[in-house]
């Protein structure tokens, strides 16, 4: 299998759980860097940790989870509710 090094704007929204135009207005901003190919935009795939915000360091994650932790504790009824809708 071939090592791509390149995705496409649908293929960069799918990944990130956003909209296409959302891309697409960041790479006309400048804000994603993307290679202009014709009609299309390619998007190298080293700029995907920059866009994300890099790699998550034990301490980010240790901060999330006790985020979480507090979400839950302090509004744990209200989310089984909304989870019942």
């Amino acid at each position: 299998m071939k090592n791509i090094r390149y995705m496409s704007i649908k293929e960069l929204a799918d990944f990130l759980g956003i909209s296409r135009i959302a891309v697409y207005k960041r790479v006309k901003k400048g804000q994603i860097k993307a290679l202009k190919i014709g009609r299309n935009y390619a998007i190298p795939k080293r700029y995907i940790t920059h866009i994300i915000g890099g790699p998550l360091t034990t301490a980010n994650k240790r901060e999330i989870d006790k985020a979480v932790k507090k979400t839950v504790r302090e509004y744990g009824e209200v989310l089984k509710l909304l989870g019942r809708e």
